[in-house]
């Protein structure tokens, strides 16, 4: 009988012998998003939000996606191994969803061309010539490369240099994107640097966690070829997030071996496995013995099903996080409902517990490893899970829930504090634990 193993092994050989090319090969790691012969895997698209397509029932996203579909091929062809539009018609669009991802690709542009690659289904990575003076007004001269939906003068929205070969010639195009961060090199050179990817189509939220890719028609001839696509796993996510938006003056908020430095209740943590945990019967809050003002938090976190338990800040050093402290950050299994009933939406994870709600849907899979970066600055509190910005609040404009204590308010006026753990049990284990203090407000 044939091993799971080595029919995974034939598996992945006839996939490759069904999309590379002996010319075109991918590098180590990458797969090939185009087989160099025909359209295959690849439908119609549009400027359409992704997460409406996949909240329709299957028969009406079914009937969307051959709409699209029409006359697909009367607009692209394939033609000497590359991909060619004419410049008008629907998107080439992947009919796989990818999460966090690197993408390679070739293209040539005619002159005075425009056109732009979707990411997840969202707009976009702009492409154009440079030279062409009809749309100097909306700043081809600065180059390609720029993410052009983001609102002008933010990070991304401009290239930090102009890379672009003549149009006619061949440009090659890498983007790295992680949660919502992208950074793009444009022939070699770096022109958008871990920039957070603007929500065309919801200003106020982050992309969706997974989506297609996307090739633009906007009026002129485009080519493109050697495409591939190398998935991005969460370990290397997390630390591309550390490594790539770390602006230096970290320090470690734990020593990997023991508490020192440390005070409350440390007797409900325990060590497994270089991380920290709560003990089963768990349940208190311990610190760290220095007090803060406005800082920056990262930290690594899994959860195990029905997970729960929380980050103080500012805390006093007594008490209940959630009230006798600023806020408590809720850290809980993102299926937590399935297991332990309904919540209220600001105990969801990455909420200021029972004062704001942070977004849903970012979280990855049980007993994966997140990335979380958590700024505390005046009366503002900013969350990002995985490269998404899932919470950012004003906490002293906000109404809390009525299950909080409504009398002094601390969320509105405590300035610092503390900043802690939250054991619930041992649902929760938390690693790489760093901070840096915000220099103009720091105590």
């Amino acid at each position: 009988m044939l091993s799971l193993r080595f029919i995974a092994f034939l598996f992945a050989l006839a996939v490759a012998a069904d999309f590379a090319q002996a010319d075109d090969l991918p590098p180590p790691g990458f797969i090939p998003l185009f087989n160099g012969r025909d359209l295959k895997g690849w439908r119609g698209g549009d400027t359409y939000d992704h997460g409406d397509l996949l909240r329709m029932n299957k028969v009406l996203r079914e009937r969307q996606i051959e709409k699209w579909g029409v006359e697909l091929t009367v607009h692209w062809r394939v033609e000497d191994s590359e991909l060619v539009s004419n410049g008008v018609g629907r998107f080439l669009t992947t009919e796989r969803d990818f999460g966090d991802f690197e993408l390679l690709a070739e293209y040539r542009i005619e002159a005075s061309g425009d056109s732009g690659i979707y990411l997840r289904g969202v707009p976009q990575v702009q492409l154009w010539d440079p030279a062409n003076p009809q749309l100097a007004a909306q700043g081809a001269g600065r180059g390609s490369g720029g993410l052009w939906n983001n609102r002008p003068g933010t990070p991304g929205r401009d290239p930090l240099v102009r890379a672009d070969h003549p149009a006619g010639e061949w440009n090659a195009v890498r983007v790295q994107m992680v949660g919502s961060r992208v950074s793009v090199w444009l022939n070699g050179q770096l022109v958008v640097d871990h920039a957070v990817l603007a929500n065309f189509f919801h200003p106020s939220k982050p992309i969706i966690a997974r989506g297609p890719i996307q090739l633009q028609t906007h009026g002129g001839e485009m080519r493109w070829r050697h495409l591939f696509l190398r998935e991005i796993p969460g370990e290397e996510a997390n630390r591309l997030l550390a490594e790539r938006g770390r602006g230096g003056g970290f320090q470690p908020l734990w020593n990997g071996r023991d508490f020192t430095g440390w005070a409350g209740e440390t007797g409900a943590f325990q060590f497994i496995q270089g991380a920290i945990h709560g003990k089963p019967d768990g349940r208190g809050t311990m610190f760290f013995a220095q007090t803060l003002s406005d800082f920056v938090v990262r930290l690594e976190f899994l959860t195990l099903p029905g997970g729960i338990g929380g980050l103080a800040l500012r805390y006093p050093g007594t008490g209940d996080p959630a009230t006798a402290g600023w806020c408590r950050i809720q850290m809980l299994d993102e299926h937590y409902e399935h297991r332990r009933g309904p919540i209220e939406q600001r105990q969801a994870h990455g909420s200021a517990y029972g004062i704001a709600a942070a977004l849903r849907g970012y979280q990855r899979a049980q007993g994966d490893w997140n990335f979380q970066e958590v700024t505390v600055r005046g009366s503002t509190v900013r969350v990002e899970l995985n490269g998404c910005v899932i919470l950012e609040s004003d906490l002293s404009v906000v109404v809390p829930a009525p299950y909080l204590r409504s009398g002094d308010a601390p969320w509105a006026v405590r300035r610092s504090g503390f900043f802690g753990l939250v054991a619930e049990g041992a649902g929760i284990g938390v690693r790489r634990l760093e901070y840096r203090a915000l220099p103009t407000f720091a105590k």
